[in-house]
């Protein structure tokens, strides 16, 4: 059976999905504000809610009734949807990327050279960068980590919650890889897990409770998903 036949056999009327929104309207938010502080120099803030509840809806619709474990569903689908739109909006053009690459190897090299991870007066000075450079690639960096990490986390998506149902087997098989790959990780690399997917926290907090800079959680999030995804890879090829 298919996600759709579960859709279809748990299809919920009008007034049941006004219902769910205003119940699980607290999630909605919650991602919202957690996306919201790297996105809305690319989305405004209405056009970024009306994204994240046609999430929801859609997640609604493809479930059916909600349970116990809709929730995690729906993260799913309303975070996808909010970066599904920042791709469209095209929010890393190629351009964007070449000068991100480059300028997060220029990065590297200052902190090489140091001996430890530059502030931003250290960029400035050995790189004549502005401000508003340095946010646009701590933002494009982070976003593009976000976006890849999920794809790690929650699986293949749809796929994923079809397996949950129609082959539980397989999908205990995928979560117990994943936990397996997550225990490699050092403690601080778990703490983000935990404080980016439990506690919903954007960039700058993760820096704040790390007490490093906004660069250093990036580069600390691109590591951790690499090592992510080399440990479930590993494991797949071996089965």
């Amino acid at each position: 059976m298919s996600v759709n036949d579960y859709a279809q056999t748990d299809a919920l009327t009008a007034e049941q999905e006004a219902g769910y929104i205003q119940q699980y309207l607290p999630l909605v938010n919650k991602i919202l504000r957690q996306l919201s502080y790297h996105a809305n120099a690319v989305i405004d803030s209405h056009d970024l809610q009306q994204i994240a509840l046609v999430g929801l809806l859609t997640a609604l619709r493809r479930y059916g009734i909600p349970d116990a474990e809709f929730p995690g569903y729906a993260k799913y689908r309303i975070r996808g949807a909010i970066l599904d739109e920042l791709r469209q909006a095209d929010w890393r053009p190629r351009t964007v990327r070449q000068k991100t690459h480059q300028l997060s190897h220029q990065i590297q090299q200052v902190s090489q050279k140091l001996g430890r991870e530059p502030t931003f007066s250290d960029l400035q000075h050995a790189l004549a960068i502005d401000a508003q450079t340095y946010h646009d690639y701590l933002q494009s960096e982070y976003l593009a980590s976000v976006e890849s990490l999920d794809a790690v986390m929650e699986g293949e998506g749809e796929a994923q919650f079809g397996t949950h149902r129609e082959d539980p087997e397989r999908f205990y098989a995928r979560q117990q890889q994943l936990s397996q790959a997550i225990a490699i990780l050092d403690p601080r690399e778990q703490l983000i897990l935990t404080l980016y997917y439990h506690h919903e926290m954007n960039l700058k907090e993760i820096a704040l409770v790390l007490e490093v800079s906004e660069a250093r959680v990036c580069q600390l999030n691109k590591r951790l998903n690499d090592k992510l995804v080399a440990h479930i890879k590993q494991s797949e090829s071996v089965c």
